[in-house]
């Protein structure tokens, strides 16, 4: 998988999906670009959030399971996303996360890099990283955040291992990884070239415990390449090939670490108008129509309470039309 060019997109665990939205939208200013139902339990939503037209890197997507326990600090998972801002951005940010209440840390110095760690509504660990990078991104004009502080991308993943040779191996030579520096016990790999979600920084703790699953942690990092071609899918090895009628991904699954997997997902953009929501319409209305995928996915996911946002009135809701 040396043709990689970075993480396509991020899917963390939520706990109640008002909150998640009031947080992703209402606080941080980002779009919701989609809002699907997830493939294996689709009485849940998946809530996809992103820039201004959802560029492939800039997407953080959510399951949101309201009464699954709280995740665990440990080892084996990625602990912290980090989403890029501009350059000038932390002062903004601080002032208007404290505004809100939010949790946050101190300020601190990255790989050169200023970083203001933060923890969402549900636990998961965030950080915005000022960085002045070249990368795909469209302003969302309904954000309450002004275009010059919006969120640009994702930038990093944070991953915590008891030992970090395998996880090493596989990031250089199975994934066209280069290790670009170390501090303070982290290292970090990067990918060439620039753009949103280049880089991933390790961590090896031998002596903690592995974490656990749960609310506020993330479930899976999704890296992005243009085609199958580019996947290396040359008939010769077992993989996997989903073709996401709702989330209208094309995902390739094959083993990686054991006891991990790893999925690719084309470079498009992940929007389906079969998802029932447009990213143009000025109001941004959020349809409750769902895929025509099978009947159990519609009446399951219709039952949930619909929301949509609009920038000027907030938040209105109602329960999905019946068909």
């Amino acid at each position: 998988m040396s043709n990689i060019t970075g993480i396509h997109h991020v899917t963390a665990i939520a706990g109640p999906a008002q909150e998640n939205l009031d947080f992703y939208v209402g606080i941080l200013g980002m779009r919701l670009v989609k809002k699907s139902v997830n493939q294996d339990d689709p009485s849940t939503y998946h809530l996809f959030y992103a820039d201004g037209e959802g560029h492939a890197g800039s997407d953080l997507t959510f399951f949101p399971w309201a009464h699954m326990p709280r995740g665990r600090d440990g080892t084996g998972l990625t602990n912290e996303v980090s989403l890029a801002v501009p350059a000038g951005s932390l002062s903004y940010w601080q002032d208007r996360l404290l505004k809100h209440g939010v949790k946050v840390g101190e300020q601190a110095t990255r790989f050169g890099e200023r970083a203001l760690p933060f923890t969402d509504v549900h636990g998961l660990k965030l950080a915005l990283v000022e960085t002045s990078d070249a990368r795909e991104f469209t302003p969302w004009t309904g954000s309450p955040v002004p275009v010059e502080h919006q969120i640009r991308g994702l930038h990093t993943v944070r991953i915590s291992e008891r030992s970090r040779a395998r996880t090493e191996q596989l990031l250089s030579s199975g994934m066209g990884f280069t290790l670009l520096a170390e501090e303070n016990g982290w290292k970090r790999y990067a990918l060439g070239g620039g753009g949103s979600g280049r880089v991933l920084d390790v961590e090896e703790l031998p002596n903690v415990a592995r974490g656990a699953w749960g609310t506020g942690r993330v479930h899976h990092v999704a890296w992005r390449v243009a085609d199958d071609a580019a996947a290396g899918i040359d008939g010769d090895q077992p993989v996997d090939i989903l073709d996401d009628e709702v989330d209208g991904l094309h995902s390739i699954l094959r083993g990686g670490i054991p006891g991990e997997g790893l999925s690719t997902r084309h470079s498009g953009r992940a929007r389906s108008a079969r998802a029932g929501m447009t990213a143009g319409d000025p109001d941004e209305p959020t349809s409750c129509r769902l895929p025509h995928t099978s009947a159990h996915r519609r009446s399951s996911a219709r039952s949930a309470r619909c929301r949509r946002w609009n920038p000027r009135t907030a938040w209105s809701g109602g329960r999905c039309p019946s068909g």
